[in-house]
Order: C-alpha cells, then sequence, then structure tokens
C-alpha cells in the first residue's frame, strides 16, 4: 500500500469546470478500491467554503512563503464516499465567483503549490510516498519541494499527469524571484523557460520523477510538434519515464438504467426502449418528431480543438440528408453565431443551446443516434464513452483517446462502436458521416450491433487503476 497525495485544482463533486474534476474523484476513489491510501488536496474556492466549510474539521493553519510576503492558510479536512479530501483557504487568493482565469493565476497556484508542501509537514498524520499531481497548476511543486523541502516530510517521489497540454501555465520571468524565491538560474531552455516567460507545465515536466498522459495514443501524439504546443522536445528528451493511461469512466454516474434526467431507463436488454428518450428530446428542443430521422448530438465545448472548424462549413450538407442536429455547450462566438443562424433557418430542425446543462446532456447521450466528435485533439475525451454507454454511436476523428476507444465499423465482420476518420478535414468527416447514415437507413441490425457494442463497453476505471499502482511501486 502507497500513501498518495492526488493534488489538483477542481474535483468533483465539490468544484468543477471540466474532465479534470471527473477525473480527480473516480480515479483515487477506484485507487483506494484497490488497497491504496489516497487523499486529495485542492484549493477551497468560494463554491466549497460556502457549501462545505461548516461540516469540514479545521485540522491546521500555518504560513505560505510567496515570494518575500507570508500568506496565511487554513487547512480543511472533508470526508465524502470513503475518501479524505483536503482544502486549502485563504480568503484573498480563492474567495473568488471562478475557479482561474484571472490576472493573478500565477500568484493563486503559486500559493497553492507551496501551501501543499506545507500542508504536508502540518498534517501529523499523513506520509506522503508519492504527488500524484495533475495540469500545470501543480507543475511547480516537484521543484519547489528539490529546492525547499528536500530531506524533509514533505520530501517525496512526483508523478506528473499531462490532461491538457495546451494549457500550461505561462507567465512572466519575474514570477520565478517574486512568488517563488527562485534566483534567475531556473530560467533556461534546459529548466522552466518557455519563449521569454516560464511555463508551470514545463516544471512538472522537467522535475517529476514520471509523467502520464491521458491516453496511450495521446502519449506519442505530444512528442511531435504539431501536438506538443511547443514543448515536444522537452518530452521526447524525457519518453522514457513518459507513459499514456487512458482515462476510465464513471459508470455508476453515467448509466441509462439508473439516470433521473432521462425520461424513460434502459439496458443493453431493453434497448428497444431507447427511441422514446429521442422522441422526448425532439419534444422538449421543438424539433419535428420523427423516430426515423438521424439525430446528431454534439455536447462540446465549442472550440477549434473540438473539431467545429469541420461541422460549420457542412451544416447546409447534415441538413440535405435528413437529419436533425443537437448541440449543447459554450465556446467561441464565431461557433455560436453560425449555429445561431442555421438553428433560426431550420427551426424544426436544429437546435442550438448555448449554455451547459448534467440533464439535458444525458438526454441528449440517451437521444441522439450519432455522437459527433470531430476534434482537432482530444487528450482522451470522456463525451464519446459516454455516448457509447447510452448507446449513441460516436463518428470521431482519429486522435488522442478517441482512437485508442473508438474501433470503426467494419460491415463484413460486423464489428466495431462507431465511425471515424482520420484527415483533419470536412470532406472526410462528412464522407464517413454518410456512410454511417447508410448503415443506420439500410441496416438496421448493423445498426443494432453499434449500439449494444456500445452499452457493453468497459471503460471504467479499474484497468487504469492497476496502470498507475504499477508506476507507483516503480517509483
Amino acid at each position: 500500500m502507497k500513501n498518495i497525495l492526488f493534488v489538483t485544482a477542481e474535483v468533483y463533486p465539490f468544484i468543477k469546470t471540466g474532465g479534470l474534476a471527473d477525473v480527480s474523484y473516480a480515479l483515487p476513489k477506484e485507487l483506494t478500491n484497490e488497497g491504496q491510501n489516497v487523499k486529495i488536496m485542492c484549493p477551497m474556492y468560494k463554491e466549497i467554503f460556502l457549501q462545505y466549510q461548516k461540516d469540514s474539521a479545521l485540522i491546521a493553519e500555518f504560513k505560505v512563503r510567496v515570494g518575500w510576503r507570508e500568506q496565511p492558510c487554513a487547512l480543511y479536512s472533508y470526508s465524502y464516499q470513503g475518501m479524505d479530501f483536503y482544502f486549502l483557504y485563504n480568503e484573498y487568493y480563492f474567495n473568488r465567483d471562478r475557479a482561474y482565469g484571472y490576472y493573478d493565476d500565477g500568484e493563486r497556484f503559486a500559493f497553492f503549490s507551496r501551501a501543499v508542501l506545507e500542508a504536508v509537514l502540518n498534517i501529523d498524520k499523513f506520509k506522503v510516498d508519492i504527488y500524484h499531481l495533475n495540469d500545470w497548476h501543480t507543475g511547480m511543486i516537484p521543484l519547489l519541494m528539490k529546492e525547499f523541502y528536500k530531506g524533509t516530510k514533505a520530501d517525496a517521489k512526483t508523478l506528473f499527469t499531462i490532461h491538457n497540454l495546451k494549457f500550461q501555465g505561462v507567465f512572466p520571468r519575474q514570477t520565478l524571484t517574486e512568488l517563488f524565491g527562485l534566483d534567475d538560474s531556473f530560467y533556461d531552455d534546459e529548466k522552466i523557460k518557455f519563449y521569454d516567460s516560464i511555463s508551470f507545465m514545463k516544471a512538472g515536466i522537467v522535475y517529476s520523477d514520471k509523467i502520464t498522459a491521458v491516453s496511450p495514443t495521446y502519449a506519442k501524439e505530444i512528442l511531435d510538434d504539431f501536438y506538443g504546443e511547443g514543448l515536444s522536445k522537452v518530452l521526447e528528451k524525457r519518453k522514457k519515464k513518459l507513459s499514456g493511461i487512458l482515462n476510465g469512466l464513471n459508470y455508476e454516474i453515467n448509466n441509462p438504467e439508473t439516470d433521473k434526467n432521462i425520461s424513460f431507463n434502459y439496458s443493453s436488454k431493453s434497448i428497444e426502449d431507447r427511441v422514446k428518450n429521442k422522441v422526448a428530446l425532439q419534444k422538449e428542443l421543438n424539433l419535428a418528431v420523427d423516430k426515423d430521422a438521424p439525430v446528431i448530438g454534439i455536447v462540446s465545448r465549442l472550440t477549434q480543438q473540438k473539431g467545429l472548424d469541420l461541422v460549420m462549413p457542412e451544416i447546409e450538407n447534415i441538413m440535405s440528408e435528413g437529419c436533425q442536429l443537437v448541440v449543447l455547450g459554450t465556446g467561441d462566438s464565431k461557433y455560436e453565431e453560425v449555429l445561431g443562424y442555421y438553428a433560426k433557418r431550420y427551426p424544426e430542425r436544429i437546435s442550438a443551446n448555448f449554455f451547459f446543462s448534467e440533464e439535458l446532456a444525458s438526454k441528449i447521450y440517451a437521444g441522439c443516434d450519432l455522437f459527433l466528435m470531430p476534434s482537432l485533439f482530444e487528450p482522451c475525451g470522456l463525451g464519446q464513452m459516454i455516448a457509447l454507454r447510452y448507446g449513441a454511436v460516436p463518428l470521431v476523428r482519429e486522435t488522442g483517446g478517441l482512437k485508442d476507444t473508438i474501433s470503426p465499423y467494419n460491415e463484413y465482420k460486423n464489428s466495431g462502436n462507431g465511425f471515424s476518420f482520420s484527415d483533419f478535414n470536412s470532406h472526410s468527416m462528412m464522407n464517413v458521416l454518410r456512410y454511417a447514415l447508410k448503415v443506420y437507413k439500410e441496416n438496421k441490425p448493423a445498426w443494432l450491433g453499434l449500439m449494444k457494442r456500445g452499452i457493453r463497453a468497459n471503460y471504467n476505471w479499474s484497468k487504469s487503476a492497476k496502470k498507475y499502482i504499477k508506476l507507483y511501486e516503480k517509483l
């Protein structure tokens, strides 16, 4: 058994802005089930403070050095679902309406990084064997530990997980001295210099003992300049300590048999009931009620990364195929404007919803026939795994975790669980979409087989947790 401190900027159900929160709950839970002693540490944002502080135990108060300043920090513990959560609170840094996206995020997470190490010194009964660190928010911890905490109780091995290399925590050069008290020698290409700034992500890569990416394919892709976001050469030098472990899916939460958000529950054995959710979705969104019309679902951030540039020029062609299109998500205004225009032009066939709702997301997964994810890059992706779980057939581009989870339909072997294409262009996407629609319209038994294989697929966290444990043991 290892003592693991899982350090993250967000964790379900306390604070969530994206998939990192889901991973930060599900993976530690599975590691605990596998016999590891796991604690989760996260900032206590305003949202967490207001809802959970009164039921949390204040276990320590201490000072945290941020450059030449000393800032107060309160350490709270809270038990949930049999797991121990530790929250670090400072009113100035974390009493805000959002988790991040502020001008002083560099200072906020400089504080958090140092506070994690100080907290370990102040938790009497908890020994840390391994810090499992996640994304740029925690990237400076291995460097700080080696510089200021070597030989102390806070000194331990580190595993750094890259969830999305695009977001790197890049801050001005003076951050080194002003916020960390580090000298200018670290402003070096072999250390954490990133163009004319410094990168917290690069620090995590350079100074951690092991590095993981959230899918095997993504771990290979980020060694290439196209996917490497300026860090491919840094990763290439360290590829012996880099591995890819596919994220899992929480099958307790994502379950069409028990999901209270959908209109009709179903399973692989009662998959004929699924069409009732399609009709209910059409009624709720004021689309033409037609159980035979192929419904294409998109639940996504509306950004370039998610492949929206491939979808926009093909909307008329999608309409010409007799489809309905349901979109849920927020993002770049240029995509919202185009989708909004077409939703007005085809009010009975396109529903564009520029917000996020867990309830509506579940209804789309349960009600659409095809789930579209034509991503430019996708470190792992949860959408395609949720779609499979709900019997929606994914159509994806072969990148990252999409390539690792979706096997293309083979009409001769009657195998596969979705449809895929490799070239990042709209013509490739439309060719595969037309083929998928042909199967949907003309080969109902084959389509039923795709749906059932999707629902029965198993991407739970158990396999991934065992792979992480093997890495922990190597450390």
